[in-house]
């Protein structure tokens, strides 16, 4: 299936993250599947399927919470296997993949500035 281009600029609810260092985070995102679109010297615009995230470089922002602030929830086809890639790649775990109450298996790992990946795939929602 061919990804249709998405149009940077008239993309709506566009993500923005602020990283210390744009080649470590490119680095991480690429590594579980996201593509780089544009980049420049300190900023990069990445998709995973018809979705956009920017990343832009500021060295000067704090070091990262230890817990982090804000996920960004991406749906798979197969939770498993990336969880099984945030294994072998060694990223920092915040929560381990489970089937969960709301309908998604999932599991969230933390960039290298702090902000969650939550990876899912759809599943049953359990009865209460």
């Amino acid at each position: 299936m061919e990804i249709a281009e998405v149009d940077e600029g008239a993309a709506q609810l566009v993500v923005e993250v602020y990283v210390r260092d744009l080649d470590r985070s490119l680095a991480f995102y690429r590594a579980f599947g996201f593509v780089i679109v544009r980049r420049t010297a300190d900023f990069a615009v990445l998709r995973w399927d018809r979705c956009l995230l920017f990343l832009d470089e500021r060295p000067d922002i704090p070091d990262a919470p230890d817990r982090e602030r804000v996920n960004l929830r991406i749906l798979v086809p197969d939770v498993d296997q990336l969880w099984q890639q945030a294994h072998a790649l060694g990223v920092p775990i915040s929560t381990a993949v489970g089937d969960r109450d709301y309908g998604l298996r999932d599991f969230t790992v933390r960039d290298p500035d702090g902000f969650g990946l939550r990876f899912a795939t759809q599943v049953a929602r359990r009865r209460t």
